[in-house]
């Protein structure tokens, strides 16, 4: 893969400080198979192909089924997800996509199942990939991995 610029080399400090907080984020006590697939959905939302590659294989390495998976892009119409999934994945969506005119329900609804300080690193989760996947939008050229490319 090509690349336009290496964050990691050409701002180390930035790319530093951004892994500093992805590592944060993986010990805040949410569950590590909701953050794959928080990250998953994000990145299909972004367009993100090298993100959606990545945290595709981190989410099947952490014993996520392929059904699951594959199913992420539909959440809504799957019954593969539970409840909390299920709102992690709206409030996601929501602040991705900047729906304010849902964040109200999406929050009542998070708060149904998380407790503050999760529904916290949730937000600060959700920022980060999409800061991770503007990150990998600016530095690939051709962003089709070799192994989805044929």
């Amino acid at each position: 893969m090509a690349f336009r610029l290496t964050v990691a080399q050409d701002a180390p400090a930035l790319y530093a400080a951004m892994h500093a907080v992805t590592k944060a984020i993986r010990s805040s006590g949410l569950p590590a198979g909701l953050i794959h697939l928080v990250d998953l959905r994000v990145s299909q939302i972004n367009g993100c192909t090298y993100c959606i590659d990545l945290h595709g294989k981190e989410a099947r390495h952490a014993g996520e089924p392929e059904a699951r998976i594959a199913a992420l892009a539909d959440w809504q119409r799957s019954d593969l997800f539970l409840p909390e999934e299920r709102a992690a994945f709206d409030w996601a969506e929501v602040l991705t996509r900047s729906r304010q005119d849902r964040i109200d329900d999406a929050h009542r609804e998070l708060t149904l199942h998380f407790d503050e300080a999760q529904v916290a690193a949730l937000t600060v989760a959700v920022a980060q990939i999409n800061a991770w996947n503007r990150v990998g939008i600016a530095q690939h050229v051709g962003t089709v991995p070799a192994a989805s490319a044929a």
